[in-house]
């Protein structure tokens, strides 16, 4: 019995282990993505830093909204009817950029461009540029 604890210890250090950084990133945006999408501003709080600001283009001036309002106007509970995309990753080190495609069926999608940081191993989405695609 103690050999097949130990091997099996062992396999899950090694399925751990064998988790790519791109893994990694792609668990912060899902975070993002389910937060947004499905009604659970807690995972937006996860995948966020605490100061990030979504920048965007409104009456062709550049607009900020606050993350924490973003954050604060998801109700929890009450999913979106959308759906997320992740269309590319990019890493080199501690710092990433990342698309994402949030879509709804018959709506325009909005297109997300992040930027990614990691520190004490976990990666943080600390900016968000969106908009939306042209029909």
């Amino acid at each position: 019995m103690k050999k097949l604890v130990i091997i099996t210890c062992l396999l899950l250090t090694q399925c751990v282990l064998a988790q790519t950084e791109e893994d990694r990133i792609r668990e912060t945006l899902t975070k993002y993505i389910d937060g947004s999408t499905g009604g659970q501003p807690k995972l937006l709080k996860e995948a966020f830093h605490q100061d990030l600001n979504l920048y965007y283009v409104k009456n062709d001036q550049i607009s900020i909204w606050s993350g924490k309002d973003y954050i604060a106007d998801t109700k929890e509970g009450k999913p979106t009817g959308e759906k997320g995309r992740i269309f590319f990753i990019d890493y080199t080190n501690n710092a990433a950029v990342a698309k994402v495609e949030i879509a709804s069926p018959g709506k325009t999608p909005y297109i997300d461009y992040f930027m990614l940081l990691k520190t004490e191993g976990t990666w943080t989405i600390i900016h968000k540029m969106f908009t939306k695609k042209k029909k």
